[in-house]
């Protein structure tokens, strides 16, 4: 095998996916040094400006998703499908990559269906308990199908399935070794909505602060609010005198998970895995519109270790919530009792795990290369 790797990795639409697809190439790029990357995207803004930040070359098709849409958008996806193909044709055969990744979402279709066909070696990465629709079509032309989470093994045949974990960025995995210790000697909470934002849990946890007295006036909030209600959150904070840090985004993820005593967050699957992996206690709330209702299995693997407590959105009112967060905020016993627990759910070395199957997918296809057909005439 050569010392160094040409990986196309391909996937998009949310952070979620992203992210993973981000650790595996720092992981390969770590172990093997010269080795190039090229991410596959969508031509969504979320795409460039995630991948951007960490400066690997980029490249997107066109394409549209197909589960859940209507009969207009579904023609129009199926139209599209020639041109992603031709383009997913185009950009394999410019970069020669040893492997194609799949990490998620529709774009990974394209790619991954023309890699086969090119003779490329494909492997498949879920992070979901319930896998998207483009990973169990893709299960049957990839050679491995790493998954995140127990539980969802039923969905991919038996045989091309390795549990790896969710994969977690080097600076998450950096500060889990250091445990250093918090800036601030305030309780803190740390709120996330996922890439997206979630304006219901931006309200609920306002009104939260809204009402509470005692231990939550004590407490510092950052809280990352997604690009439509920054203002709002702000506005309301300063209003009921609670220190708070409020932005759309934040970057330095790491920084903002050392300060962090407890989060609310919505379930998606990569952020899990980084709490877990740093024994983060959390007030999970799953988005209720996620496909499948993948966010609310996704969470109660770590509510049933004991790391987490689950809310269903529209059974949770802000009194709930602010009754939820005193306690926990008034016995600090509990909230390191939970983080035991989340960490104890963690796969720390999941990226590793998948760089693994990697290389063993490389080697299996250069060490049995397609045998040529015989001339017989």
């Amino acid at each position: 095998m050569s010392s160094s790797i040409r990986l196309m990795l391909t996937g998009g639409g949310t952070g979620g996916h992203l992210f993973p697809a981000i650790a595996t190439a720092e992981a390969l790029c770590e172990r093997m040094p010269g080795s190039k990357i090229l991410f596959v995207g969508t031509k969504r803004k979320m795409d460039k400006t995630s991948l951007e930040h960490y400066g690997y070359a980029i490249t997107s098709i066109h394409s549209m998703g197909l589960k859940g849409k209507n009969i207009f958008s579904l023609f129009k996806g199926l139209a599209v499908l020639p041109l992603s193909c031709l383009e997913a044709a185009f950009h394999i055969l410019r970069f020669r990559p040893h492997l194609v990744v799949g990490v998620g979402g529709y774009v990974t279709g394209p790619v991954i269906a023309m890699a086969r066909i090119l003779g490329k070696p494909t492997l498949i990465h879920e992070q979901n308990s319930v896998p998207g629709l483009a990973n169990r079509k893709l299960a049957p032309l990839a050679e491995k199908v790493c998954l995140s989470l127990p539980g969802s093994e039923k969905w991919f045949p038996p045989s091309k399935i390795v549990l790896t974990g969710n994969p977690v960025r080097n600076a998450i995995l950096t500060l889990a070794q250091k445990k250093e210790q918090k800036k601030s000697g305030k309780l803190t909470l740390l709120v996330l909505g996922g890439s997206l934002g979630a304006h219901r849990v931006n309200e609920l946890v306002i009104e939260a602060f809204g009402q509470g007295s005692g231990v939550l006036r004590n407490v510092k909030v950052i809280h990352q609010t997604g690009t439509n209600d920054a203002e709002l959150v702000a506005a309301a904070y300063k209003k009921h005198t609670i220190e708070a840090t409020v932005a759309p985004f934040f970057n330095d993820m790491a920084s903002l998970y050392a300060e962090a005593d407890l989060l609310v967050s919505r379930a998606g699957a990569t952020t899990l895995a980084e709490i877990a992996v740093l024994g983060k206690p959390a007030i999970l709330i799953p988005y209720p519109y996620a496909a499948d209702n993948h966010q609310e299995k996704n969470a109660e693997y770590y509510v049933q270790g004991g790391g987490a407590i689950m809310f269903v959105e529209k059974e949770l009112t802000a009194e709930k919530l602010k009754k939820t967060l005193e306690e926990l905020f008034s016995d600090k016993n509990k909230l390191q009792t939970m983080g035991t627990a989340m960490h104890s759910k963690a796969f720390p070395d999941a990226t590793r795990r998948i760089v693994d199957e990697c290389l063993k997918s490389i080697a299996s296809k250069t060490q049995n290369p397609k045998p040529k057909t015989q001339n017989l005439s």
